[in-house]
């Protein structure tokens, strides 16, 4: 069965489980909502959201240095143990996240980062630019707020495409370490050197 991909945004929204498992539950369950979070719930992932409240004071600062030393980069990743801070499955995420810093340059971690008169001033390009091409009045919100998803897809790390899995994002990737660690995963802050740049 097709599932409407507002459908799987909205499952992804109340649960935190990862859009690929929003989809897939869905259509286990006849795009049933209620069975859907209990089809994500059985398999553990739903609890992400839930964990995503506990504090983690512990983690790991990763460093990833690419192109013979043009591009470094420095990121602190928390969680709520030094025990799963020592694990292979954690270390390995702060290196990927690492790397996806250097290759992707995101420039906040997430959506709130992003100053609020930079989002306004995005958007009335958007809608500057929807009137230009000649699109109704009507609609000219709703084509700024979609392009909008994608301005977070770009300048925000936990929002964007995962450099090694173009089926998931960031955050799809944190969240499968949460369900498998039992611990909520935070990035708190990255810096991002390229040698010669204008600081």
């Amino acid at each position: 069965m097709a599932v409407s991909a507002s459908t799987v945004k909205e499952l992804r929204e109340k649960t935190g489980a990862g859009m690929l498992d929003c989809k897939d539950a869905l259509e286990n369950s006849g795009g049933d909502f209620e069975k859907a979070i209990e089809f994500l719930r059985k398999k553990g992932l739903a609890s992400a959201q839930k964990r995503s409240a506990r504090a983690t004071s512990n983690g790991l600062v990763g460093s990833y240095i690419h192109a013979g030393g043009k591009i470094g980069v420095l990121i602190e990743v928390n969680c709520e143990t030094d025990f799963v801070a020592r694990t292979e499955a954690f270390q390995e995420l702060v290196k990927d996240l690492a790397m996806q810093v250097a290759a992707a340059t995101p420039r906040y971690v997430k959506r709130d980062d992003v100053p609020v008169e930079e989002l306004a001033k995005e958007k009335r390009i958007y809608i500057e630019q929807a009137k230009e091409s000649g699109k109704p009045e009507k609609i000219l919100d709703k084509i700024a707020d979609g392009k909008l998803e994608k301005y977070y897809e770009s300048v925000c790390l936990i929002d964007q495409i995962f450099i090694k899995d173009s089926e998931k994002s960031v955050k799809d990737i944190i969240d499968g370490i949460i369900a498998k660690t039992g611990e909520n995963i935070s990035v708190k802050r990255f810096v991002r050197f390229q040698l010669g740049e204008e600081s």
